[in-house]
């Protein structure tokens, strides 16, 4: 609950992030397709090319051409037809592929962000609205420069013959919209204090835990399968949503594609926070006694004092700095744990990609660290927090 609030707070209700990422992607190929097959087909229809050939036909027949010319004409109905329908859709094509569209369709947005609160909370119309179980978007801007633009090439008739109803494409469509609208009103209400009210739990968990490890195992684990199942929602959602929209309504790729775009952010948070609580998870089992714990502790000191006397040995002396890290190295190592975390907290929308750069820059300064407290001599040694000899709590 505490995810999806706030993806609805900070990536849905706000303007400029949702034009930029979360509303339907223009530039999406499926997208631009069925809008130019849709506008192209209703050009088309208006078109009526055997009237045309029939004119032909009649005209030259008056005149007294011969009748092989007459025949002629009158088998011009397929060619000409086909050139309509090439000219129709290279003339739409250009609209909904090109700059026009773009802007018009991200202007659409901008301007009506309003609209698209009022759509999830099921209140007010706009760019966005809904009715009768869909949610519609207006598309009237890009509908008026596809008519300029026809009537420019010369299907004046054409351009004139698109009907108003033709404006509105549909996004979503459900008997179960009214119900995600009330969810979506109550997840917005608590998008500002669930997160922080989820994350002080978790934290006042722990802490007054009597085994603290056990307790961070726990909570990590509980975070990491409500992700878990977030994801397998997200994919049951999809597939309810792909069966509710008609194919003549949106095509299935168009229609996935607007679904994806729609809850991208949504999907990458749950994925990370489900890594990051297998990383923690993980972290807090190998800082126990068990033996593969213990074991896979053991191999990483070793390996690093041998890297650390093998650089003393070569002549590198780390002195007072290895001396004071071997001497506060559980101080050093939580500190160093410490700014891994908080960095992932304050950063702006992390992604998996953060979470390994982070784990790997914090697994590098806690590799560095242990050798350069080896390097600074048998002196320095002592005794590394939760290795094989002693019992974490």
């Amino acid at each position: 609950m505490a995810v999806v609030a706030a993806w609805v707070r900070d990536t849905v209700s706000d303007t400029d992030r949702y034009v930029a990422t979360v509303a339907p992607p223009a530039s999406a190929p499926a997208v631009q397709d069925a809008l130019t097959d849709r506008l192209t087909d209703r050009v088309v229809a208006q078109v009526d090319v055997k009237a045309v050939t029939d004119s032909l036909a009649a005209t030259l027949r008056e005149a007294g051409a011969p009748p092989r010319i007459v025949d002629g004409a009158e088998s011009l109905e397929a060619p000409l037809g086909d050139a309509v329908l090439s000219a129709a859709e290279h003339t739409v094509s250009g609209v909904v592929t090109g700059d026009v569209f773009q802007r018009a369709w991200e202007g659409a947005n901008q301007r009506s962000h309003a609209a698209v609160v009022n759509m999830l909370t099921g209140e007010g119309r706009g760019a966005l609205s809904t009715g009768e179980g869909a949610v519609l978007l207006d598309v009237g801007e890009v509908v008026d420069q596809v008519q300029a633009r026809l009537a420019d090439a010369g299907f004046d008739k054409a351009a004139a013959a698109i009907p108003d109803s033709d404006r509105t494409v549909t996004l979503f469509e459900s008997e179960q919209l009214g119900k995600a609208q009330d969810l979506m009103r109550l997840l917005n209400v608590v998008g500002v204090w669930l997160p922080v009210l989820t994350t002080v739990l978790a934290a006042l968990a722990v802490w007054t835990a009597p085994a603290h490890r056990v307790m961070l195992m726990a909570t990590a684990t509980g975070a990491g399968t409500m992700m878990a199942l977030l994801l397998v929602a997200l994919a049951v959602v999809r597939g309810a949503y792909l069966d509710s929209v008609p194919p003549a309504a949106l095509p299935p790729d168009a229609a996935a594609a607007v679904y994806d775009t729609f809850v991208r952010f949504l999907h990458d948070s749950a994925r990370t926070l489900l890594v990051v609580a297998v990383v923690t998870a993980l972290a807090a089992y190998l800082y126990g006694p068990g033996r593969a714990a213990g074991a896979a502790r053991g191999t990483a000191v070793r390996a690093t004092a041998a890297a650390g006397r093998a650089l003393h040995r070569s002549g590198v002396d780390t002195g007072s700095t290895g001396r004071l890290l071997a001497k506060h190295r559980t101080w050093a190592t939580g500190a160093v744990l410490a700014a891994g975390a908080l960095t992932l907290l304050f950063w702006n929308h992390p992604t998996v990609t953060t979470v390994a750069l982070v784990l790997g820059i914090t697994s590098a300064a806690l590799i560095v660290m242990a050798v350069l407290a080896a390097a600074a001599g048998p002196a320095a040694s002592s005794p590394v927090p939760g290795d094989a000899g002693r019992r974490a709590p």
